[in-house]
């Protein structure tokens, strides 16, 4: 599996039905769609729903094989939660396969099929709503539909942005995560051989560089919100005297986050805005 098959978090614009549809509805309507299954439990509930599922895929002009690209790698999650299910879900009656501590139902075959349904189900629809849904309309209907939990003092606007700084940044790191990987094996690392813990060795030169690059995307991306006066979803407060009145942020006129650089950034560094 190839880290660019990882697509979670990635957004392809287009014009059609779903992509225009109101990001709240969508939201409603995946939460509905999640509960609907997990609430199914005849075959005639998953075919109702499976149908509509594909229906949408049609209709959002996704294409089914960036769908499949994006379930490579739950696969493996997938396949051993249908095993599970199959070996150690009892039936009545005799078992229609038994060998040494196993026993397969035919109760076992069914609830096996249905997990791997819904899971690939699940996640489909998930990736539906992420592929069709700009990150800042995704924040902006979350924090629209949460809005009533305000009143008992619950940080919606932080939690919707947090959201969305993730999904954001989700193919970012993957991206990055591609070019240590390529940088560790011209090195002479190796990802690809051996048993599953000399694998996981393997693995500890890749995750200190990704940290230390995440961490200082994090702080460019906080130096870039403060310096464009980011206040939470308060907005920018009003401004200290008519010298601020350029900024809008309150500060003096020459804000030293601006030009010098805030004092979590350190010296005077250079930070891509646009980037950003």
């Amino acid at each position: 599996m190839a880290l660019k098959d990882i697509t979670l978090g990635q957004y392809f614009p287009g014009h059609t039905v779903i992509h225009r549809l109101d990001p709240r509805t969508k939201l409603i309507f995946t939460v509905a769609y999640i509960v609907a299954l997990f609430l199914a439990r005849q075959v005639v509930s998953y075919a109702i729903l499976l149908v509509l599922l594909g229906v949408l895929i049609a209709v959002s002009k996704v294409g089914l094989k960036s769908i499949l690209r994006g379930m490579k790698p739950i696969l493996i999650i997938v396949i051993i939660t249908g095993v599970l299910n199959l070996f150690y879900t009892a039936g009545e009656g005799e078992p229609l396969v038994s060998f040494w501590v196993f026993n397969i139902y035919a109760e076992g075959i069914w609830a096996a099929i249905f997990m791997v349904l819904r899971i690939a189900m699940l996640i489909t629809c998930t990736f539906l709503l992420t592929y069709t849904t700009s990150p800042i309309l995704l924040t902006d209907g979350l924090e629209n539909l949460l809005g009533p939990l305000k009143k008992i003092h619950v940080p919606v606007h932080e939690l919707a942005m947090m959201m969305s700084i993730a999904l954001r940044f989700i193919p970012t790191l993957i991206e990055e995560t591609d070019k240590i990987m390529s940088a560790q094996k011209a090195r002479g690392a190796d990802f690809d051989t051996g048993n599953l813990m000399q694998k996981a060795k393997a693995l500890v030169p890749l995750l200190v560089p990704l940290f230390i690059s995440a961490f200082r995307r994090a702080d460019e991306l906080a130096v870039a919100m403060e310096c464009r006066c980011y206040h939470g979803g308060e907005g920018p407060p009003p401004p200290a005297s008519a010298e601020a009145e350029g900024h809008g942020c309150g500060r003096p006129a020459v804000c030293p986050g601006h030009v010098r650089g805030h004092r979590r950034a350190g010296p005077l560094r250079a930070v891509n805005l646009r980037k950003l």
